[in-house]
């Protein structure tokens, strides 16, 4: 009888060509495998093949390595890269916050709801009136004050507090821009979520500008840091339509709305092993 335990993902990115899908399911069928969920994906533009598949398998908790060992020649072959989950392992997650708690307070009700497949052991903020929204969910609170001066000391910090112990990072509307070393020494994917009138609004008060520039669409992107800012591939994005009789105050409330449903929609799919990166964008399976 399949459980929580049975269950495993795999992501598959390679060169397209004959014989790729057969050569896995044939695998995971002699192995004793149930596939459950299959969906694949090819790019015309450099003939790249990506598959995800979800499958039940007998003993799965005790037997990863020997699961990877067995797929390992087959991965050779079709030279792919490729990512092996048990889905019963929660990801270790880890939100950094500012001063606005729309998009972390979602992520914790979420979270709190067994909506997020995810181990959340603590948060990390810049400004300590963070830990009052923090409290509640009965998560530890670390508090890393940042400015120019002072930011490789707080990244240090950071990565003291992060190396080895999280497997995710969300910038859940955490106002500081994060360094490429710091990127490259925590060496895990980082989302970050940001109104989408960039690059055409830029600085303070985008919502004023968009204002006085009559914009129809309001909206927001999740996407993965990299070192050039807000140029990471996208994971998820949404648009609210808006008129002439919204006031500023409405364009902050409704921008709000979308980045917070924007950004749990790309965690839950990065939690749920559904995202393969394909240079600066994504695919991302349903």
């Amino acid at each position: 009888m399949p459980t929580p335990e049975t269950r495993a993902h795999l992501l598959i990115s390679c060169p397209d060509r004959t014989g790729v899908v057969a050569a896995v399911t044939q695998l995971l069928w002699a192995l004793g495998a149930n596939i459950v969920d299959s969906q694949q994906h090819t790019e015309a533009e450099d003939a790249r093949f990506f598959m995800r598949l979800a499958f039940d398998l007998e003993g799965l908790a005790d037997g990863m390595d020997a699961l990877r060992q067995a797929f390992e020649p087959v991965a050779q072959r079709f030279e792919m890269r490729w990512q092996l989950t048990q889905a019963a392992r929660p990801k270790r997650m880890v939100l950094f916050v500012s001063k606005q708690d729309h998009c972390a307070t979602e992520l914790l009700w979420l979270w709190k709801r067994g909506e997020l497949q995810a181990e959340l052991p603590f948060v990390i903020g810049n400004h300590p009136e963070a830990a009052d929204w923090t409290r509640p969910y009965g998560i530890d609170f670390h508090h890393v004050p940042i400015t120019p001066d002072t930011k490789p000391a707080a990244e240090a910090r950071h990565l003291e507090l992060l190396q080895g112990k999280v497997d995710l990072v969300v910038l859940a509307r955490y106002m500081q821009i994060v360094s490429a070393d710091f990127l490259e020494a925590l060496a895990v994917p980082v989302i970050n979520i940001h109104h989408s009138f960039l690059p055409a609004f830029i600085g303070a008060n985008p919502y004023a500008q968009a204002r006085r520039r009559g914009v129809k669409l309001i909206g927001a992107t999740a996407h993965y840091v990299t070192p050039e800012l807000d140029a990471g591939p996208i994971i998820e994005q949404d648009v609210h339509r808006v008129g002439h009789r919204h006031e500023v105050e409405d364009l902050v409330r409704l921008g709000r709305q979308v980045e917070r449903t924007v950004l749990a929609r790309a965690v839950v799919s990065h939690l749920e092993d559904r995202v393969l990166v394909h240079g600066n964008r994504t695919v991302v399976f349903d």
